[in-house]
């Protein structure tokens, strides 16, 4: 399946790319289009643009919103959800000391990368890397 988002990824569209080849769509093939746009592509599942079903709902990011409704009961994943929320969303209260470094990262990954496919090819090194090193902390 094509799955579509906006050029120029960061932390939740990294994490989102990690989530769909992961968990939902192995064979997923991502689209991006310019920053703005509204116009997907017929054939394509759109995620963390507005208005699609994938996107910030009632103050969450996109990746929170693709856990919540895909139903994952993972408690690694809800955490990653809480961390990139942080990471992404203006938050009043940090609880996730993580997600600065995070967010850091993928703005460093993204600079370094020559697109966004391999931007996100890099990123979902990092957030599999996130989520051994969770499992490893999991009491």
């Amino acid at each position: 399946m094509k799955w579509v988002t906006w050029e120029n990824v960061g932390v939740d569209r990294m994490a989102c790319s990690w989530l769909i080849r992961r968990f939902i769509d192995p064979a997923a093939e991502f689209v991006f289009i310019p920053a703005g746009s509204a116009e997907l592509p017929e054939d394509a599942e759109g995620f963390d643009i507005p208005g699609v079903k994938y996107t910030h709902y009632r103050g969450h990011c996109s990746f929170y919103t693709m856990v919540q409704s895909f139903k994952f009961n993972d408690p690694i994943l809800q955490r990653i959800a809480r961390i990139v929320d942080e990471a992404d969303t203006l938050q009043e209260i940090s609880v996730e000391p993580i997600a600065v470094g995070l967010d850091s990262i993928c703005q460093g990954l993204r600079l370094i990368s020559n697109n966004d496919l391999e931007a996100f090819d890099k990123g979902h090194q990092v957030y599999e890397a996130l989520y051994a090193q969770l499992i490893q902390e999991k009491p």
